[in-house]
């Protein structure tokens, strides 16, 4: 029987890549955002969408092994110019999004003997960035809540892990080609990451090869972080 996954926010970019990473490792995942071609539109502020979708999972599946909280909004600001909305924003779905994620699935993985989860976070949720306040304050959040959970939920045998990355070709952060080198020429790796990158260390988290990870923050950034 194939492990069963849920990735958020893969309605393109990266989470769109994990997903499709994992389906062609033996996985049976879905896929879930506010718009896009995913298997289930759900808003992942939103408590009520996050068990309906737990139990469409259920009753397809039949169980519930990994979950990818991947979903995110990012915007880049002045501190002196963030607008409580729009922090407001960036927490509900960047930060308490995924919490809400973790409530929602733990009963499941708990009856199945187990499961990981892998929070996806940031670089700017490791260090400073200017105009990063609200972004980067969700992603240090994210952090926090993937440590405490880790140790909360190591004794029902889910692994929770969060994965750092840096400047990634998406969407989210598009890169045009001519100006890659230039723009990220400090980096030791001199470029920016593409989403498959991201996807292999998610996919080795999500597998039984990390069986002995939990609470662990893996960097994804050309070197960022160094």
């Amino acid at each position: 029987m194939s492990p069963v996954a849920v990735v958020t926010g893969a309605g393109r970019g990266q989470g769109a890549t994990e997903a499709a990473m994992l389906r062609s490792r033996g996985w049976d995942v879905v896929t879930t955002d506010v718009d896009g071609e995913v298997d289930v539109i759900a808003d992942v502020c939103d408590a009520g969408a996050w068990a309906s979708l737990v139990e469409t999972v259920l009753e397809r599946h039949g169980g519930l092994d990994g979950l990818v909280n991947n979903a995110a909004v990012h915007h880049i600001r002045p501190l002196l110019e963030e607008q409580t909305d729009d922090v407001e924003r960036l927490f509900r779905i960047n930060t308490l999004g995924p919490l809400m994620g973790i409530q929602a699935v733990v009963p499941a993985m708990k009856g199945g003997g187990g499961g990981s989860i892998v929070n996806v976070s940031s670089a700017a949720g490791a260090r400073g960035f200017p105009g990063h306040t609200a972004y980067g304050a969700t992603k240090w959040a994210l952090r926090g809540i993937s440590r405490t959970a880790a140790v909360e939920l190591g004794p029902l045998g889910i692994r929770v892990n969060a994965v750092l990355p840096g400047p990634i070709d998406t969407p989210m952060l598009p890169v045009p080609e001519d100006q890659r080198g230039r723009r990220f020429g400090h980096l030791p790796l001199g470029r920016a990451g593409t989403p498959s990158e991201v996807a292999e260390v998610v996919c080795f988290l999500l597998s039984d090869a990390a069986s002995y990870v939990t609470g662990a923050e893996i960097a994804v950034d050309g070197g960022l972080a160094a």
